[in-house]
């Protein structure tokens, strides 16, 4: 891992522990899952909300004046609100995306479950998306929360990301392989 990557991270875990903490104290874990779902939204539709938390060229007060907008206009609940002010004051924001990973993590965990993110060449249909998160459940013994993706790249299949691992069963991957063992053959 790169210094600032790492740094990133160790800033991103010390905000989000402290975060999860008080939400658990004050038992408003619910809404912090809320409040993280909707940045995590909010950093994969805006492209503006993303160039505002990573760019030098917004003040410190700027950040802070944007983000109070935003905590309010998305309901974020008051100690998410107040962290993120606090991060603009301290130009950490740019550590958002590692933040809502983290906190993501970390409120999976305390419920017994494991984040899958799933990639698919088409939309998942509601039963699709029940029978494949029963069949993860059934090999890794938690309940799964899936996260999924549409890549038409993939042609047909699907990636399935779960922690550590990733199964594969793209039409892409398998028209790769096949391509590279016609190369070895020929």
């Amino acid at each position: 891992m790169s210094e600032p990557a790492s740094i990133s991270s160790g800033i991103a875990a010390r905000y989000a522990t402290a975060i999860f903490e008080l939400a658990r104290e004050d038992k408003a874990l619910p809404k912090l899952e809320q409040d993280v779902e909707a940045l995590d939204g909010a950093l994969s539709e805006s492209k503006d909300f993303k160039v505002m938390i990573s760019s030098p060229l917004y003040s410190r007060e700027d950040q802070a004046q944007a983000i109070a907008a935003l905590a309010k206009k998305m309901d974020l609940g008051p100690i998410t609100a107040n962290t993120l002010g606090l991060m603009a004051s301290k130009r950490r924001l740019f550590v958002l995306p590692q933040l809502v990973a983290v906190l993501r993590d970390l409120i999976a965990d305390e419920k017994g479950e494991v984040l899958a993110e799933v990639t698919a060449a088409t939309a998942l249909t509601e039963a699709q998306a029940d029978k494949l998160a029963a069949t993860l459940k059934a090999q890794i013994g938690k309940d799964v929360k899936l996260k999924t993706a549409v890549d038409e790249k993939l042609i047909g299949g699907l990636v399935v990301k779960v922690g550590s691992k990733m199964i594969d069963t793209s039409i892409r991957s398998k028209l790769a392989a096949l391509q590279n063992a016609m190369k070895e053959v020929g």
